[in-house]
């Protein structure tokens, strides 16, 4: 059926507001409109025009494989279209097919020979070619040298060795050396390498393999089938750590390359793709699920191969709808790790773990968790872990009830709703009841320990505090095992501290929790007891400083603040939790309700409980609190706290951490402090992973560091580019009046800086909320939106949008230069002086926004405020240079007068500026012949 006359205007209208979001920078509706274009056009060569406009929109949008696809489309209905043909050799080369490129460019040129764009896109694409042919000719022989001296058991010279490995290792990430490698049978090599069992040797085999398999998946289905998974897991399992670490970092790269080709085509880098790697990725988590439970493998393998699995099962985001992945192994894999999660080297017999495994299971539980969609899902989930936990108890002797009772213990730390679950099954609480008053200390330990993690809601705090604190003070007071003892006294901190920061609600009698906390911090700077049983203090810790007479003395006692800090920067990563959570109460960056006074006394009326709070936890007391913890040290034990890649930096410790750096920037005096001790840099991976709140509470953080720091010395190098996103997120309308207002006085400032940061701040999207804040009810921040997009303005896309016929933006900076707000007529003043003068066709669309355009710009003039008629003076000058008739009205009005006024103020200096443009209008205006020199030189 052909085209309709109507279907041809609708796709006609649809290509021309296409064009026109195109030019306002609005790429994804362009790309819209000319896609729904293309379904009612019939017309080749009209296809072909939408084909070559779509290519356009995905080349801005970084999309280069499909920006390629419509360049060809278009260009074969028309092979002379030297517009599709520059942008296919544009999509070309960002996908690193430089021989393509090269070759459409060559036919550009054939077709436009003096067409400058195109004579030095060859020359710069004809120098990369070179350096490309250049660079794989030398790598050959290199590559075959490195293995050689690799791989020659003859070969005595280790530095030697080492270099050529390195060498191999930094090749390996560049695309072109890695194909190198690759071809030259570098995988079988590097097998041979894997095989040597030295260390040295099989660290440069697995690093080189990270780079041969990172975002190319037909060399990791290669590697995965040379090498095998069974060669890969069975070095991953070794008892040498950093081993460990290198084939699990070769693993998640692999696994990275395979799932990016289930969501998208990957083209350019390589020539073929696996269409469904599905397969592969089942194999591979098979195998991490079979090496959980092998007895054979060390408790580094064991807790990488968990580390995998949390990093590349669960979905990363909620609004993928397929959790296929993570159903698979809850069916398949959930007791193994259930096993891990209830395991301890005490009983003979049992897996190699630490402490940090079992947080790992209890981290990878609660992703799967989360990770559910439906009750039906979660209630197998539950069904799963009873069954395991309750065949435990009833069918294994001792050994089997204490590694149950461990098991509730994993999931109470991990998915809390399943372990309250298990929790509840029969005889377990009696079970851990009765444990706590065991002879052997493996008993105890478990049991006090799963009281902790028990003692985690009100309800369950009350039944212990009924049932278990007599027993927990007993072991406190007469158990001769530090270990045990620490336990007991966090199970009574815990415990006391139910009430949280409510005053009013205290478990025990008054000073019992001080009692408590100054024993805590007494084990914790006892440099005889094991780091892992100190870290019970901090656990002890966290839970009472919720009392603001605990937070005081902690803050006091250097010494306990130090042994944290350290604590913290330590490899046992399992006491970051305690550590965040104690600092956030220490520095009051908890959420806290403010309560309406009249709700207040309704509440009293009705003798309801109303939270009280403590004295010492005002202002004052909390900034004091704060400067002492600067002064303690605490932004490099965060910083260390942030690097670490453990399962135990969980989305809620990343919260919490960035609870407290907000806490710790709140003061402009100690902005620079933090950034010099590195809080910038660990401030940018806490905004952009982890909670909705932890994420903003960062860049709140980062927007505060931005406003009163030199961003380019707080944020050096490429890490300001990071920034941006951050800041864009605090635009959103679900975040406060003060986080849209900091976002964007940081924003105006990284504007001002550079052309590149104004770029990214436009590619983020960050322009149409600016916008919509220049509209604001609130002076402060109406105000800060105008003088972001003031700085804005130097860009060209957004002087485009000034330029959009039936806009209203140029109409508003024009009359926001009339209002009464100096600071808001400063802003939009200094956009007008800018626009004015990098776009002389905004000067004649000023005229015709509105008709007081003349009253305001006089007004500016003659404003008391310097820098007011100095920006007014820029306009009028610009408008002047810009087109000859309105130069015209403007000397036939009031503000001739006005100019040759302030034309006479060169004695004050700082009015020197403003006379000088002055002076230059009038000198236009007689260039013009609008005025005659007489006229001047009595003015003068």
């Amino acid at each position: 059926m052909g085209e309709t006359n109507t279907d041809k205007m609708n796709s006609e209208n649809l290509r021309e507001d296409g064009n026109k979001h195109f030019k306002s920078g609005d790429y994804q509706t362009a790309l819209s409109c000319y896609t729904k274009a293309l379904r009612l056009s019939a017309d080749k060569k009209d296809a072909a025009i939408l084909h070559r406009n779509r290519s356009a929109c995905y080349l801005k949008l970084e999309d280069y494989v499909k920006a390629e696809e419509d360049a060809s489309k278009a260009i074969e209905v028309d092979g002379g279209d030297v517009k599709a043909l520059f942008r296919r050799s544009q999509a070309f080369e960002k996908l690193g097919k430089l021989e393509q490129a090269i070759l459409d460019l060559r036919r550009c040129l054939s077709l436009e020979p003096k067409n400058k764009v195109f004579q030095d896109a060859v020359r710069n694409l004809g120098v990369k070619t070179q350096e490309k042919v250049q660079f794989m000719s030398s790598t050959d022989s290199r590559v075959d040298q490195m293995f050689r001296i690799l791989l020659d058991p003859e070969e005595k010279d280790v530095e030697k060795q080492q270099k050529a490995a390195q060498n191999l290792v930094v090749l390996a990430r560049e695309d072109s050396g890695a194909e190198k490698i690759f071809q030259s049978d570098g995988v079988c090599l590097l097998q041979r390498m894997l095989e040597t069992k030295k260390s040295d040797m099989m660290l440069a085999a697995l690093r080189t393999l990270v780079g041969l398999c990172t975002g190319h998946q037909t060399r990791t289905v290669s590697i995965l089938n040379t090498v095998g998974m069974e060669m890969f897991c069975a070095v991953m399992a070794v008892d040498n750590e950093p081993v460990s670490l290198a084939a699990c970092s070769a693993l998640h790269a692999m696994f990275d390359s395979l799932k990016e080709g289930m969501t998208k085509d990957i083209r350019g880098k390589e020539c073929a793709i696996v269409l469904d790697p599905s397969k592969e990725l089942k194999s591979m988590i098979h195998h991490l699920l079979e090496m959980l439970t092998q007895p054979a493998v060390s408790s580094h393998g064991r807790e990488n191969s968990l580390n995998l699995l949390i990093k590349v099962v669960p979905r990363k985001s909620l609004r993928d709808p397929n959790n296929g992945m993570t159903l698979w192994v809850i069916d398949n894999g959930l007791k193994k790790i259930l096993e891990v999660g209830g395991s301890f080297v005490e009983i003979p017999g049992s897996l190699a773990v630490t402490e940090t495994t079992r947080m790992s299971a209890s981290v990878l539980l609660n992703k799967l968790f989360d990770d559910l969609k439906c009750d039906a899902e979660r209630e197998n989930f539950h069904k799963l872990c009873e069954d395991y936990v309750r065949s435990l108890f009833e069918n294994h002797g001792m050994d089997g009830k204490l590694r149950a009772i461990q098991t509730v213990s994993c999931l109470l730390q991990g998915p809390f709703d399943a372990g309250n679950r298990t929790l509840e099954l029969s005889g377990i609480m009696d079970s851990i009841i009765a444990l706590c008053a065991s002879e052997r200390e493996i008993d105890q330990q478990v049991a006090v320990e799963a009281l902790i993690h028990a003692a985690g809601k009100a309800k369950r705090a009350s039944f212990i505090t009924a049932n278990g604190v007599a027993l927990l003070k007993d072991i406190y007071k007469k158990n001769e095992n530090d270990a045990i003892r620490i336990r007991a006294l966090v199970g009574l901190c815990k415990l006391g501290s139910a009430g949280g920061t409510d005053f009013s609600m205290k478990q025990f009698a008054e000073g019992s929790t001080l009692k408590l906390a100054k024993q805590c911090r007494k084990w914790l700077c006892n440099e005889s007891i094991q780091a892992s049983t100190r870290r019970w203090a901090v656990e002890g810790l966290a839970y009472l400083t919720f009392d603001a007479d605990v937070k005081e003395e902690f803050v006091e006692d250097k010494a306990a603040m130090q042994v944290m800090f350290s604590l913290a920067k330590s490899q046992d990563k399992t006491v970051i939790f305690a550590v965040a959570s104690t600092l956030v109460n220490c520095s009051n960056s908890y959420d806290r309700e403010e309560i309406d006074p009249q709700m207040l006394e309704l509440a009293k009326y009705a003798k309801q409980h109303v939270p009280e709070e403590h004295p010492k936890d005002k202002k004052e007391f909390v900034e004091a609190r704060v400067r002492k913890l600067l002064a303690a040290g605490v932004v490099s034990a965060l910083t260390c706290m942030v690097k670490n890649e453990s399962p135990a930096l969980t989305d809620s410790s990343r919260e919490l951490i960035s609870r407290v750096f907000l806490a710790l920037v709140e003061k402009s005096e100690d902005r620079g402090n933090v950034v010099a001790q590195g809080g910038g840099k660990a401030l940018i991976p806490l905004a952009l992973e982890g909670t909705e709140i932890g994420k903003t509470k960062a860049a709140q953080a980062l927007a505060k560091i931005t406003i009163t720091s030199n961003p380019e010395i707080a944020f050096p190098g490429e890490r300001i580019y990071e920034v941006i996103r951050p800041l864009v997120s605090l635009l959103h309308l679900n975040c406060t009046g003060l986080q849209n207002f900091e976002s964007l006085m940081a924003l105006t400032n990284l504007a001002g800086l550079s052309e590149s940061l104004r770029n990214k701040i436009i590619k983020e999207k960050a322009v149409p909320m600016i916008e919509g804040y220049m509209f604001e009810e609130h002076e402060m921040i109406r105000v800060a939106a105008t003088e972001c997009m003031c700085n804005l303005s130097m860009c060209k896309e957004v002087q485009d949008l000034f330029m959009v016929e039936g806009s209203d933006r140029l109409k508003l900076v024009v009359l926001y230069s009339g209002e009464d707000d100096e600071r808001l007529r400063r802003a939009a003043a200094g956009t007008l002086a800018m626009l004015t003068s990098l776009e002389p066709k905004i000067c004649q669309r000023i005229t015709q926004v509105t008709d007081h355009w003349l009253e305001i710009f006089q007004a500016l003039l003659l404003s008391e405020n310097v820098e007011l008629q100095h920006r007014g003076a820029v306009v009028v000058l610009n408008m002047m240079t810009a087109d000859k008739e309105l130069a015209g009205k403007l000397m036939e009005s009031e503000m001739f007068e006005i100019l040759t006024v302030l034309a006479k103020n060169e004695e004050e200096e700082k009015k020197l500026p403003v006379a000088r443009a002055a002076q230059e209008c009038l000198n236009k205006a007689l260039e013009y012949g609008l005025i005659q020199p007489n006229l001047t030189s009595k003015s003068d």
